[in-house]
């Protein structure tokens, strides 16, 4: 059976960025404006608030991971009041420890902050996936995670890169299997956190060539027809067929960028009789032609 979560992220292809000790003292408060890229953080020891335009503020304590796959502008800070230091996150990326507050003596908080881009695919697909913060308390594996991506961001040691990347690879996975439980907007994590529409999911992404029908796809998951359509439309938020168009929309997308496939070998692929039908399909959901969509990527 096929692992959408894995298809998800090696699509997307994630790589980290940099990484940033960052930790504080006293009284303090430091205002990021927007960033626009997906940033994670874990607190290694103490705690302080977090508070991320448009939502509540909320405690985050060690072993605690954030993840903002948008990073819109925040305020993180001590819980005694003190005036906001406002940074541009552009300009103290991957730096050494950022440290706010006093600057002598142990520090209150302690956390490794970090941000991380996409090689490939659209980042809008994670947006769709995840909600606008991702908070995971106490997760051991996390904060082992996040840890090595410390380790491996100062690049100096061989095979750095290669590590990064896959380490990235598993901070999502880890971050998407904390939100499947109800956390998630609705779409795809939504949908595996519900059994039986995991079971129609999985299909549809081990067999994406095959004809899928509504019917098809109801009895795997063991529901009447109406009741699949109506559980899969409110839990995925959209129509089954839409879905399985979309996925094979964001394949192609994939395949046309790598260009080792011509239309016919992508067509068959994801689906599609002849290179023409694929073509009209292609351009009408992504709103150019699939030629014109390789010459571009």
């Amino acid at each position: 059976m096929s692992d959408p979560l894995s298809e998800v992220v090696q699509l997307l292809r994630p790589r980290a960025v940099f990484s940033n000790l960052i930790s504080g003292k006293g009284s303090w408060a430091v205002r990021y404006a927007e960033y626009g890229q997906p940033s994670f953080c874990i607190v290694l020891d103490g705690d302080c608030r977090l508070a991320v335009d448009g939502h509540e503020a909320v405690t985050i304590s060690a072993g605690d991971f954030v993840l903002l796959p948008t990073t819109p502008a925040f305020t993180i800070s001590s819980f005694a009041p003190a005036p906001p230091v406002h940074l541009d996150p552009h300009q103290v990326a991957g730096g050494g420890e950022l440290r706010y507050g006093m600057a002598g003596g142990t520090p209150d908080m302690r956390s490794l902050g970090g941000a991380f881009t996409f090689d490939c695919a659209d980042p809008r697909l994670l947006v769709a996936l995840l909600p606008t913060i991702v908070h995971v308390r106490g997760s051991a594996r996390l904060t082992q995670l996040v840890g090595l991506v410390g380790e491996e961001s100062d690049g100096r040691r061989p095979g750095s890169a290669f590590m990064l990347s896959r380490l990235v690879d598993m901070l999502l996975i880890e971050a998407m299997r904390a939100t499947t439980a109800g956390g998630a907007p609705p779409g795809l994590l939504r949908g595996l956190g519900d059994e039986r529409l995991a079971v129609a999911l999985k299909l549809m992404h081990a067999q994406l060539a095959r004809s899928w029908t509504v019917d098809q796809l109801a009895r795997a998951a063991a529901l009447s027809r109406t009741s699949f359509f109506e559980r899969f439309t409110r839990i995925v938020g959209m129509a089954p067929m839409e879905y399985l168009l979309s996925w094979r929309m964001e394949i192609a997308k994939d395949l046309l960028r790598r260009r080792e496939l011509n239309v016919s070998e992508i067509a068959e692929r994801v689906g599609y009789g002849s290179a023409s039908a694929f073509s009209v399909a292609f351009s009408k959901k992504v709103g150019v032609s699939p030629g014109r969509f390789a010459r571009g990527a």
